[in-house]
């Protein structure tokens, strides 16, 4: 069948989720992360991931702000800046306005000018997620956004992916999902959706049965993709 609804993940596919430290990194007073922003910003992202798996095992689900916080809180002990809290709290104010990847905005219009419909989905928490397609100027090129507290588990768990079926009535097999996580993308593909990795870091294939159906180094070729499906 025709692909008619687009979806993508949020932090790391659509917003830059290493902007904040390294924006932090060129303030005044913050020279401590001049040479430490890439590590942190890497041990912060892992660690908020590691964190959501974690919860949907055991089943003590939170909402991703306490992910995020206690992701940070992790990677700023690891590069010995634990106890600066004005600079844990900017690092904070600064996620709320993570920029999108400069091809995004384009991309978007280009999808919503082929008549396909375009959501998030997403691990994070509705305010979070409003604040970052607000800072992008995204909102209009959206028909929703979606975010797993309507279900109360963080991905790869199936009745996340549901949400996007549930709310656009569509078959999965209706659905190209990107994202640029290699297990969401294989857990998707698992799913039934046609996916798309965007692999920026050139990182090796995921081992979990299920290989997404393209990979991508940006999502430009998005809107391409969707039409030759």
């Amino acid at each position: 069948m025709a692909i008619k609804t687009c979806i993508f993940d949020a932090y790391g596919t659509l917003f830059d989720v290493s902007a904040a430290a390294r924006e932090a990194a060129a303030e005044p007073g913050n020279e401590t992360l001049a040479e430490t922003w890439p590590a942190l910003a890497a041990d912060w992202r892992r660690k908020q991931l590691e964190y959501t798996w974690l919860r949907a095992v055991t089943g003590e689900h939170t909402d991703f702000w306490t992910v995020t916080q206690d992701g940070l809180d992790w990677a700023l002990d690891a590069q010995g800046l634990g106890g600066q809290a004005e600079l844990r709290e900017r690092l904070l104010a600064l996620y709320w306005e993570l920029s999108a990847y400069p091809e995004v905005p384009d991309m978007l219009a280009r999808l919503k000018a082929e008549g396909f419909s375009t959501a998030i989905l997403s691990n994070g928490s509705p305010d979070m997620l409003d604040g970052a397609v607000s800072s992008a100027g995204i909102g209009e090129l959206l028909d929703d956004v979606l975010s797993v507290e309507s279900v109360g588990i963080f991905k790869p768990a199936p009745q996340v992916y549901e949400l996007v079926t549930k709310r656009f009535d569509c078959a999965r097999d209706e659905v190209l999902f990107v994202s640029s996580n290699g297990w969401d993308a294989s857990a998707a593909a698992g799913y039934g959706f046609f996916t798309a990795w965007v692999n920026r870091a050139g990182d090796p294939m995921e081992r979990l049965g299920h290989p997404p159906h393209e990979m991508l180094t940006d999502l430009a070729p998005i809107p391409d993709i969707a039409k030759g499906i």
